[in-house]
């Protein structure tokens, strides 16, 4: 019971035609409706309404996220733990947002605004339910088959990842530690992945990326080339990461939205022991094969 895995992100996009352009024809995403200045787009294999939402508004950034529940009564008991803690909770009825059923909404300790949501249409992916083929055919761009996760940052991780740990089950997987013993990173999952949610140092409210999985390296080795094709600002990569264990590429969207598509990683059980990363090997946690950071890494825009 409880929080099941990432539901969708809301981004902020300066430019809404440029950002829709970008994310159909490069990211290879499929634009399901637009609605009171929001266009809706969802991956290839998935089967929920939407997993991306963009806003036009002259601040890029992340709007919300949005977390899906195992079962409707999930949002009651969720409801009352963060009554508990203190948060305000805003209820939304069914329809209120499109494509979704009841939901609930409350501000992070980080500053972020979450979403917590049971029922979703269900649209199905693009391909047959009966002997499917592994891919639908004709597809663009990148073309990822899911969103994955989201990384955000907060001035004070600690209290974030207490937040998500203690009042809606997240678990941890990954630890980034300061040589003062503070914490400077949070790896997060509910959906046994490495991740369905980091938190890194940086401003409360902040949006570092929002992450697409791919199935294989060749597939994050394709990725880049239809980024460099389209002229697409890529940041760094094709490369490793320590932390997750991971193949990426990250990248920006024409609005300074950093996205990221990867592979690779690891099934931690609820049983398992996190890692635990420190400060004077930072560069080899998030950049295996380099060993070093670029400190613009961790900025939330370009």
């Amino acid at each position: 019971m409880g929080v099941l895995r990432l539901s969708h992100v809301e981004v902020r996009v300066a430019d809404l035609e440029l950002a829709t352009a970008y994310y159909v024809e490069v990211l290879g995403l499929i634009e399901v409706a637009r609605h009171e200045g929001r266009v809706y787009l969802k991956c290839w294999d998935e089967h929920d309404h939407h997993s991306l939402v963009l806003r036009a508004h002259p601040d890029p950034g992340l709007e919300h996220m949005s977390f899906k529940v195992e079962r409707e009564e999930d949002l009651d008991k969720l409801e009352r733990a963060l009554t508990r803690y203190g948060c305000a909770v805003r209820r939304l009825a069914a329809g209120e947002e499109l494509g979704q059923g009841e939901a609930i909404r409350a501000e992070a300790p980080s500053g972020h605004e979450i979403e917590l949501v049971h029922a979703m249409v269900r649209t199905g992916n693009l391909l047959p339910r009966v002997n499917p083929p592994p891919e639908p055919q004709g597809l663009l761009g990148i073309h990822p088959p899911r969103l994955d996760h989201v990384a955000v940052t907060a001035e004070e991780v600690e209290l974030a990842g207490r937040f998500y740990t203690e009042v809606l089950g997240f678990r941890v997987t990954e630890r980034l530690v300061a040589t003062d013993g503070g914490l400077l990173g949070v790896w997060l999952e509910r959906s046994h992945t490495p991740h369905d949610l980091a938190i890194t140092g940086g401003p409360s409210g902040g949006l570092h990326h929002f992450g697409f999985w791919v199935d294989d390296w060749y597939e994050v080795r394709r990725a880049a080339d239809v980024l460099a094709y389209h002229g697409a600002h890529i940041e760094t990569g094709p490369t490793r990461h320590g932390i997750a264990r991971s193949l990426a590429v990250h990248f920006f969207d024409p609005s300074g939205n950093r996205n990221e598509v990867f592979t690779g990683g690891y099934r931690p059980d609820p049983d398992h022991e996190p890692t635990i990363w420190t400060e004077e090997e930072i560069g080899r946690a998030y950049f295996t094969y380099g060993g070093r950071l670029d400190a613009r890494f961790l900025m939330t825009h370009r």
